[in-house]
């Protein structure tokens, strides 16, 4: 799950980066995006991940699985100094080894259990998120530079935030067919799309560290919130300060980790990768 998103984060950036810039809430850029082999191969890599989160929502915590998500995005430093030669900073082997530590001390603490259902008052909820998401989106699309990714980075965690609060009593489904009707599967599918749009336009506004950073940020804390208090994630007794710990550890060697992270790759990717298909979307944009 970490390996793939750490794939899907180096791949849709670089896309996003050269795909030209949309300055309304248009979903019309994912099909832009879609374009290019780049953007789609990242996709697929995404989609990986996020099977392996559901499947693994099923029986772990939020805080844990949320954390693990946003640690791809270490992977994907690593996959840069490798793969790509970009340089690697002690300051980031330092947090490459913060991000380790954290998640070890999340797994250590973590204690599996089924997830308690939302209830009517849950769905209310996550269908007025989607709405109260998508009104601030049709906003911040009007902010460029940084303070743009920021605002539709922040948004963009939300909706998969959001989208993780609905898969963690979703993968517990007794049936496929009380999963194919299940709400939760829908509003899982609404807030994906949204956060993916928002996402893509965050990446578009110069800076993908402000855009990961953010995201990351809005998308583990407020999931982890609402996991612990209305799904019942469990955590060992007596490891709470070790949850605590390996939580804010990640999420800070996370967000460091966007200033290193921040595409050196723009320049660097393999050009028959940045190719757009043919008859979609735009010509790709020098790096």
């Amino acid at each position: 799950m970490i390996v793939a998103y750490g794939v899907a984060n180096l791949l849709q950036s670089v896309a996003a980066a050269r795909t030209t810039v949309h300055h309304t809430f248009d979903p019309a850029l994912l099909l832009r995006l879609a374009g290019h082999r780049t953007y789609l191969i990242g996709l697929g890599c995404q989609v990986a991940g996020f099977v392996l989160a559901f499947l693994a929502r099923r029986d772990l915590p939020l805080f844990l699985v949320q954390a693990s998500v946003a640690a791809g995005l270490g992977v994907t430093a690593v996959l840069g100094v490798v793969v790509l030669k970009w340089r690697l900073p002690a300051a980031e082997v330092a947090l490459l080894v913060l991000l380790f530590a954290g998640i070890s001390a999340l797994v250590l603490s973590a204690r599996p259990a089924p997830s308690k259902q939302l209830g009517t008052a849950g769905l209310v909820a996550l269908g007025a998120a989607l709405a109260v998401i998508g009104v601030l989106g049709f906003f911040a699309v009007r902010l460029h530079g940084s303070p743009g990714s920021v605002a539709l980075g922040s948004l963009a965690g939300m909706a998969f935030s959001a989208a993780a609060v609905a898969a963690r009593p979703l993968a517990s489904a007794p049936s496929v067919e009380a999963f194919a009707r299940d709400p939760l599967l829908y509003l899982l599918i609404a807030h994906s799309l949204v956060g993916q749009l928002l996402l893509g336009l965050a990446m578009q506004r110069g800076s993908t560290t402000a855009a990961v950073a953010a995201m990351d940020a809005a998308g583990a804390v407020p999931a982890a919130i609402v996991g612990l208090l209305l799904l019942d994630d469990k955590i060992w007794p007596g490891r709470e300060w070790l949850a605590a710990a390996g939580f804010l550890v990640t999420l800070a060697a996370v967000i460091g980790l966007t200033r290193y992270a921040e595409p050196q790759h723009h320049h660097k990717v393999a050009p028959e990768l940045d190719r757009p298909m043919v008859g979609v979307g735009s010509p790709v944009r020098p790096g």
